[in-house]
């Protein structure tokens, strides 16, 4: 299992560099960001999984754990009608919408403070559904803050909520995606999916250059067993 500590580390050092709003650049594109959310700069992992999905074009996208927005503007801005993006951290509720106004999107973004799924109400179900997930292990009675929560995920348990509850929300011809990385427990994530009667299919995947090495990045459709 991947050390749960070292992700802990990334996030403490992230955290630190934003102590008010300031903006992000990647790829020529300026972004909001304000403190306690997760930045896509300081990771490549964001912008690795964003070249490994396709948008449903004139469809429905939900992304779970929106952070700045990333996905869920971009998807908007590749020609999504309607986004939902939740978050349970309020920070990244509001660092959402920033963004869907800053692209000119906030039209087809909404953005919605929820733990996984809970705080959707009377949603449409969705021909996407995608959470690009905190899959490092960490210790089930670990204490940790909002922000430490877009890296790990204690004892597995939001997993285990997504492959459960996410067929809830997708449409029939829909799909339920979720963004992996090397770093995961997968087969520990094998196991929690097919007790939900899931399995996970690679859609695609990409190897990045991490400072701790080479790190793949894998895009999963969870499918009916």
């Amino acid at each position: 299992m991947y050390d749960y500590t070292q992700p802990l580390k990334r996030s403490e050092a992230s955290r630190a560099k934003v102590r008010r709003q300031t903006d992000i650049e990647l790829r020529g594109r300026r972004w909001t960001l304000l403190p306690d959310v997760f930045s896509p700069a300081d990771s490549r992992s964001s912008l690795a999984h964003l070249d490994l999905l396709k948008f449903p074009v004139d469809g429905t996208f939900l992304e779970i754990g929106s952070g700045t927005g990333l996905i869920a503007v971009s998807a908007a801005l590749a020609g999504c009608r309607a986004v939902h993006a939740t978050d349970l951290n309020p920070a990244a509720v509001r660092n959402t919408a920033l963004n869907a106004e800053r692209f000119g999107v906030a039209d087809k973004v909404t953005s919605v403070e929820s733990d996984l799924f809970d705080g959707l109400r009377d949603a449409p179900a969705f021909d996407v559904v995608y959470w690009h997930s905190n899959n490092v292990w960490a210790p089930p009675e670990l204490d940790i803050n909002v922000h430490e929560l877009a890296y790990v995920d204690p004892g597995y348990e939001a997993h285990r909520r997504y492959f459960r509850e996410a067929r809830r929300y997708v449409a029939p011809e829909g799909r339920v995606l979720i963004a992996l990385s090397s770093r995961a427990g997968r087969a520990e994530l094998e196991e929690l999916a097919a007790a939900e009667g899931r399995g996970l299919r690679t859609v695609d995947s990409t190897t990045v250059e991490e400072p701790e090495g080479p790190v793949v990045y894998e895009l999963l459709e969870v499918v009916p067993l």
